[in-house]
């Protein structure tokens, strides 16, 4: 059915060719996606591709005792299912629902029939997914080498581009969740930069006072996504 919601709502979207997107118009569909939803489970069948609007999905891994970290985030530059046509059907990952919003969702059937028949999306999201994959591996090396504070600044600064505004609505607890440590962790990291006036926290939602202080006291792991996603998808939308 058609969607009330325009081309640009997603960066991913947004990068369609004209002809492209007059016939994916019809066979979208706008849906609204609850915090905490999971999208698809490890080794689960995705019987749909997902391209958030104003809400972020987060990519998990999750171990056997039931601890786990996010290996990615997508958002509205992106499309969350990449697995399905890259040929593997399924992921170890689990992709759940960070941060509320509207979501355009495609079914697999209809995706995969628009990668095989259409250079222009095949090579869209080839791109995008050679970016998500600089994301994941740099996620990695931060996580094993960047101080706590620096991981949360990174983490803050990649929500706040899928986002409008300066505020990330999530509870110390879920935040420690995506960067796999401890809760008190991250207390004392939030409270190391809410004093240096870069954040106010309060009832689970943060507001960014100081971006360019943020900026300034994150790792280059922020700038290197950030710059590959702008190298390899330089017609989406600026983040």
């Amino acid at each position: 059915m058609s969607i009330a919601v325009s081309q640009s709502s997603n960066h991913l979207l947004a990068a369609l060719p004209a002809q492209e997107w007059a016939r994916w118009l019809p066979k979208l569909e706008l849906v609204d996606l609850r915090l905490g939803q999971v999208l698809y489970e490890s080794g689960g069948k995705m019987n749909h591709v997902y391209f958030p609007v104003n809400a972020i999905v987060s990519l998990l891994y999750v171990l056997e005792d039931g601890s786990s970290a996010e290996i990615a985030m997508v958002g509205n530059e992106g499309i969350v299912g990449v697995s399905l046509f890259m040929g593997g059907q399924t992921t170890p990952s689990r992709a759940v629902v960070q941060s509320a919003g509207k979501c355009v969702r495609l079914s697999a059937a209809k995706l995969m029939k628009e990668f095989n028949g259409s250079m222009p999306v095949l090579h869209l999201l080839l791109r995008y997914t050679q970016a998500l994959i600089t994301q994941m591996t740099q996620t990695a090396v931060c996580n094993r080498h960047h101080s706590l504070d620096q991981q949360l600044c990174r983490w803050l600064l990649l929500s706040l581009d899928r986002l409008d505004g300066n505020h990330v609505n999530m509870t110390q607890e879920l935040i420690a969740n995506m960067l796999g440590v401890r809760r008190e962790g991250v207390t004392e990291a939030a409270g190391r930069l809410q004093k240096a006036g870069l954040i106010s926290y309060a009832r689970g939602k943060i507001e960014v006072l100081d971006r360019p202080g943020i900026e300034q006291r994150t790792c280059e792991c922020y700038q290197v996504v950030k710059a590959e996603y702008d190298r390899l998808l330089p017609d989406l939308v600026a983040f």
